[in-house]
């Protein structure tokens, strides 16, 4: 029997902070107290004194890129970076190359991650206007939702046939996550931008192109059709303030049909950013104003937004320098998103309390994880340890994405993630990975 004693730890979960020692024995939270003195003989021993102790961040929203998009970046390579910042379980959407259509496909990828994730891992079934028969086969208990893009991006896997749209909407056992951009809206703002400034305006007309009006629209569309037919919807990476009125906090989590999620990247910048950072932080759906990003915090402590994930979506330093028309959209977060919301709690703009809740339990709970995300006896022992007083310069020599850039490049923390623990492997610590053990595959209480 392995065992492992973290002692001396600051202990943050489920709304409070206390100094105790966790135990964990094959895995799993064997035992939290204030002081644990009976342990096995050979338990390694680790004291946290002084550091915070978190269950593992759980980011319902990356990019991954494999298979077929394996130079932008690979499970291999963002798995070792999600786990260098703290994040213990990923969940990757489907447009990969080939797109994830089939169920086929769906479980090549897993067997990839099987074989190569540090991390722990889930995968969305991909949709299409035309592949509803598979669609139906995913297995609530092992994958974590179905993605269906209600506005391009990355990849061709637009669904904008309606009577398709309304078909999935019926699903009724599986979570429906939607990025949500009206793509009328989306074209025909690019035709004026086109006229007003050829082929390569400004990266600044990313959110006039892909405007507040733009993500309404087809936020509250989702929003009236899941209501309307019963779907447990989750709508990704929520960019505007005037989309956070379209959600209900006095609903308890674990009884909402409809939740949200919030990017750090738009909590972090706003438009007057595109002017230092350019292509780098294009993304979708756009980084907008100064408001929209207030806003966006605001309504995450008032819990209309339910959780953060990254849309980690990384390209090569060469795509993301092309004209803005062929500039990709999307960029690497995965490593520092726990930093970003760290730092903003340096600045009192949130509670590690509510980090630990909105990156944390609230990922379990919307997507009904099963013993994960919170730091119980019996629960695995994904766990993150960080020293809050610990400053360090993102730069390109301590960047562990493939694509080995970052729009945080420059940027001091204040936080940093010194030991990581995956089903109570010590996976990384101060700088060294330990890759001994894989992750594993996440399952669900549905």
């Amino acid at each position: 029997m392995s065992s492992l004693l973290i002692q001396n730890a600051f202990i943050v979960n489920e709304g409070e902070t206390f100094h105790g020692d966790i135990l964990i024995k094959d895995g799993l939270i064997a035992s939290i107290s204030s002081s644990i003195q009976d342990y096995p003989e050979n338990t390694q021993i680790i004291n946290a004194e002084g550091k915070y102790l978190l269950p593992g961040i759980i980011d319902t929203h990356v990019h991954f890129r494999e298979p077929g998009l394996v130079y932008k970046a690979d499970i291999y390579t963002e798995s070792k970076a999600a786990v260098a910042g703290g994040v213990t379980s990923f969940m990757d959407m489907p447009n990969t190359f080939p797109p994830v259509l089939t169920q086929e496909l769906l479980e090549e990828k897993y067997v990839i991650a099987g074989q190569k994730s540090i991390a722990n891992y889930s995968f969305y079934m991909g949709t299409s206007n035309d592949n509803y028969d598979e669609v139906i086969k995913t297995d609530p208990k092992k994958v974590c939702g179905v993605k269906i893009y209600l506005g391009s991006s990355t990849g061709n896997m637009l669904v904008d046939n309606p009577k398709s749209i309304e078909k999935l909407f019926e699903i009724k056992n599986l979570l429906i996550a939607t990025h949500c951009e009206e793509e009328s809206i989306i074209k025909e703002n690019a035709k004026n931008i086109k006229e007003q400034y050829g082929e390569n305006p400004p990266a600044s007309v990313h959110p006039v192109i892909r405007n507040e009006e733009c993500c309404y629209t087809s936020s509250s569309h989702a929003v009236e059709l899941a209501k309307k037919k019963g779907t447990r919807l989750h709508i990704v990476h929520v960019s505007t303030a005037k989309e956070t009125g379209l959600f209900d906090n006095s609903i308890p989590l674990e009884e909402k049909r409809i939740t949200s999620e919030v990017c750090p990247h738009h909590l972090w910048f706003s438009d007057k950013d595109y002017a230092d950072k350019g292509n780098m932080i294009k993304w979708n759906p756009a980084i907008k104003t100064e408001y929209d990003k207030t806003g966006l915090l605001q309504a995450l402590l008032e819990n209309k937004i339910d959780s953060i994930a990254t849309d980690h979506a990384p390209h090569t330093h060469d795509e993301k320098e092309q004209a803005y028309f062929s500039c990709p959209s999307g960029g690497p977060m995965v490593q520092h998103s726990l930093m970003v919301m760290l730092e903003l709690h340096k600045k009192d703009l949130i509670s590690i309390e509510e980090i630990v809740k909105k990156m944390c339990h609230a990922p379990a709970v919307c997507f009904q994880i099963e013993k994960r995300g919170f730091i119980r006896e019996g629960y695995w022992a994904d766990l993150v340890m960080v020293d809050l007083d610990s400053p360090w310069t993102v730069e390109k020599s301590n960047i562990l994405y493939k694509c080995k850039w970052s729009p945080l490049e420059g940027e001091t923390f204040q936080a940093k993630v010194t030991h990581t623990f995956v089903n109570g492997h010590l996976a990384y610590s101060n700088g060294t990975f330990y890759e001994a053990e894989k992750g594993q595959r996440i399952l669900f209480n549905r």
